[in-house]
């Protein structure tokens, strides 16, 4: 175990001092047995709220989920969640008890945990307390429910959502009878609210076990996100292919970044093949134009999860142009500059490196080329190439003082100056643009 923070031994001494017990539980736990630096330290105690809210009267105490038991204590600048030992009553809505018991006995309160790897306590006096052999499935790199799988993920559908972003995270396999019940149950998670989804499915996609959770419990993830499973078993017919669509989907997602907007974009980008499917007269199957159908299914699956519109707005950039061929020529990125910034044009490199890297290895000798189209774009970056009427030389004051009328007309002109430059057709040049406008001036809108 690592060394506790100052703050974390000054809250456990303070509740010690009085008479009451203080544990480190849950996932600081986990993560310290992993030799990860906890992001949070959650604390469990015997005192109950009213009686820790006491002992720390002179720290900032925000009363986080009261009800529950919980308090956030501000120890020096650091939030710490204390939280009485509870037991939980029935979970009628299956997401929440309807009623918490406060206990005496830490036992059992980590009988009402999740999985076995968060269900243990520590205190640097008192050793590791470990009732349900989480010690022992963190060195096998297994994830086992606490207890019967089933009522665990009963009593909190979201669990199952979490069971299968702890795998894809931790790379850990799940327990025979854990994954029997989550698949199972997992129409449960209709019940799950959309943000919440939206949060475990997210840093699901960010695990470095990624590909086989996708694989291996595509039925369970159907259920927020049905528009997969058509993709498993649709066979490309293909030579550039050698899975399924799910299974190239699968394989691009773990090969691109670790970045939310680009494993949505990977998990994405062929929603639209199991729509647009046709196979030629000498049996080649094709997907003519399923870049546009799957950022029409991918635009109400973000909406449907709530994500912000920045992100969505990125993730279904991508997808629209992830199919265009991509020239290593100055125009033709100065183009995609215009219309995606140089970030987004780096983010679709990565998403074209990642499709092509799922395809048949014969063909992978594209990745010379998107070497190629980033050392060009960063070159065009170095040397200020314009790509956007910001970069112009001529500006919209420079047409009306040459005599153009505001309105629709001389943003028109404005484009067309920008593509002959971008076209390098003109120099971006203030005097040449100014004399090719006046030269081709209409004030008709």
């Amino acid at each position: 175990m690592m060394k506790l923070p100052p703050q974390v031994k000054k809250a456990m001494g303070t509740l010690e001092a009085a008479g009451f017990e203080a544990w480190l539980a849950g996932g600081c736990v986990r993560d310290m047995l992993l030799g990860v630096s906890p992001q949070d330290f959650d604390l469990t105690t015997d005192a109950l709220p009213r009686e820790t809210a006491e002992l720390f009267s002179a720290c900032p105490v925000i009363e986080t989920g009261l009800k529950h038991g919980t308090l956030t204590v501000v120890v020096d600048g650091m939030p710490l969640e204390i939280t009485t030992y509870r037991v939980d009553g029935a979970y009628t809505d299956g997401r929440h008890p309807d009623q918490v018991y406060f206990s005496k006995s830490l036992e059992a309160d980590l009988s009402r945990r999740d999985f076995t790897i968060n269900a243990m306590a520590y205190n640097e006096g008192r050793g590791l307390k470990d009732p349900f052999g989480g010690r022992e499935d963190l060195e096998a790199r297994l994830l086992r429910c606490v207890g019967d799988p089933v009522l665990r993920f009963q009593e909190d559908a979201l669990r199952i959502l979490r069971a299968l972003r702890f795998s894809s995270v931790l790379g850990f396999s799940i327990e025979s009878q854990t994954g029997e019940a989550l698949r199972q149950e997992k129409a449960l998670l209709a019940r799950v609210s959309a943000p919440r989804i939206a949060s475990e499915l997210l840093k699901l996609l960010c695990g470095k076990n990624v590909r086989q959770i996708l694989l291996d419990y595509t039925e369970v993830l159907a259920v927020p996100l049905p528009e997969l499973l058509p993709l498993k078993g649709l066979e490309p017919r293909n030579p550039r292919h050698i899975y399924d669509v799910l299974g190239h989907t699968a394989a691009a997602v773990e090969a691109i970044e670790p970045l939310p907007r680009l494993r949505l974009a990977a998990l994405f980008h062929d929603l639209g093949k199991a729509a647009t499917f046709s196979v030629d007269d000498l049996g080649v199957g094709h997907f003519y134009g399923h870049p546009q159908e799957s950022v029409r299914l991918t635009a109400d699956i973000l909406e449907r999860l709530g994500l912000d519109h920045r992100t969505r707005d990125r993730v279904l950039a991508l997808i629209r142009f992830h199919d265009v061929s991509l020239e290593a020529e100055p125009a033709p990125v100065k183009r995609l500059l215009r219309k995606l910034g140089p970030e987004g044009l780096r983010d679709l490199i990565l998403l074209k490196r990642a499709d092509n890297l799922a395809q048949h290895p014969r063909f992978r000798q594209r990745q010379l080329h998107y070497d190629r189209l980033e050392e060009l774009l960063e070159t065009l970056l170095a040397q200020d190439a314009c790509f956007s009427r910001k970069d112009l030389a001529v500006k919209g004051d420079d047409l009306l003082a040459m005599g153009m009328e505001p309105g629709k007309a001389l943003g028109r002109m404005l484009d067309r100056l920008l593509e002959l430059v971008i076209e390098e057709k003109l120099p971006n040049e203030k005097d040449t643009l100014l004399n090719w406008a006046e030269t081709h001036c209409s004030n008709d809108d």
